[in-house]
């Protein structure tokens, strides 16, 4: 296994010179593109070859309150940890909103989130390169919303996962090429409320998000996923909000999809970060926490980014580089605050069951 002191040296090399801005995972085919091989010298395709990858994940996004007006600079509106997204070859993050300025509020909700198109504009300026949406704000307002954050992905080609215009759209892995290295993710939620699971949920003739309540239809898209990947990642939104531990349904699910062919499974809706580490030889997080949350404060404030180190087709190193949120936004934390928020995370993993290592 590769040291984790070796991601933050690859990280940090890729980085080069300045904070970001520029160029980055150029290797990345978003999906409906064409990947098609190189060819060599005598015309004949000829494999990409693999390098290893970083693969970044925030966690919970939304634009409210004072975040709202961040919309109007993109390059910046995630603040300082966009030179973490951007260094990386790949990174995700939970869009934890409505993408609509219309629409009407889900009933019984005491939160419902929104945004306009421009949300997907600041994720991509600060290197974001896809997004979930499967989670229990994703149609905070309702169908009217649905259609208009549907729109929104189509006009702008943001990748995102978990949402769509029926069950085969929302439970479809959206596919890229970096470095080589074929990646298919799929999105899903296993939290909705019970009088919207209905409502929300994506069936054959409409639209809506996808759930991880229908495990066989979720290992059914991890299996799918699996053909012609590399790489398999599965983005859940999960577990018990203020709970540090996962649950034992979180546990499951996670056996069941790594089982059928995942390589990562990560997600969040805790509010709070829990552990992550190895099982059966693949990469599980239970939860990142915050990442663009307004309303953070004391232990919801806790965030960070999950820095994985893929090699080969496996997981070979694994890094949490902390942040606190101040003013909504993820401030990476430098010097001994870093060391002991980092031990602090690494100890999150003793009620998870994985492991430190492969």
């Amino acid at each position: 296994m590769v040291a984790v002191t070796g991601v933050a040296a690859l990280v940090a090399g890729a980085c080069g010179g300045g904070s970001g801005g520029g160029s980055k995972a150029e290797g990345a085919t978003p999906p409906g593109a064409s990947s098609a091989p190189a060819k060599g010298s005598g015309g004949r395709p000829t494999a990409s070859p693999k390098q290893p990858i970083i693969i970044a994940f925030g966690g919970d996004t939304h634009f409210e309150g004072s975040l709202r007006s961040r919309l109007a600079s993109p390059k910046t509106a995630l603040g300082p940890v966009a030179r973490t997204l951007r260094a990386a070859d790949l990174a995700m993050v939970n869009l934890e909103t409505a993408i609509t300025t219309g629409g009407t509020p889900a009933p019984g909700k005491e939160f419902t989130f929104r945004a306009p198109a421009s949300a997907f504009a600041a994720l991509k300026g600060a290197g974001v390169d896809v997004t979930s949406m499967a989670n229990n704000h994703g149609m905070d307002y309702m169908e009217e919303g649905l259609r208009d954050t549907l729109a929104a992905i189509k006009r702008t080609g943001f990748p995102v996962v978990g949402i769509g215009k029926n069950a085969d759209d929302a439970y479809r892995a959206r596919r890229f090429t970096v470095k080589g290295n074929r990646v298919a993710i799929v999105g899903a939620t296993q939290v909705l409320d019970d009088n919207l699971i209905e409502a929300w949920t994506a069936t054959g003739g409409k639209g809506g998000l996808a759930s991880a309540k229908d495990v066989p239809r979720m290992v059914q898209a991890v299996k799918d996923a699996r053909e012609g990947s590399d790489v398999v990642i599965v983005h859940l939104h999960w577990g018990q909000e203020l709970k540090s531990c996962p649950l034992p349904r979180q546990q499951e699910l996670a056996k069941q999809l790594v089982a059928a062919g995942a390589d990562i499974v990560v997600g969040g809706h805790a509010h709070v970060p829990l552990g992550g580490g190895y099982m059966d030889g693949k990469y599980v997080h239970y939860g990142m926490g915050n990442f663009v949350f307004s309303s953070a404060a004391g232990q919801t404030a806790s965030s960070g980014v999950l820095l994985l180190r893929v090699q080969d087709s496996k997981v070979t190193a694994a890094k949490w580089k902390p942040a606190r949120i101040s003013g909504g936004l993820p401030i990476p934390l430098t010097g001994t605050a870093a060391a002991a928020e980092t031990k602090r995370w690494n100890g999150l993993r003793a009620c998870t069951g994985l492991k430190a290592r492969p």
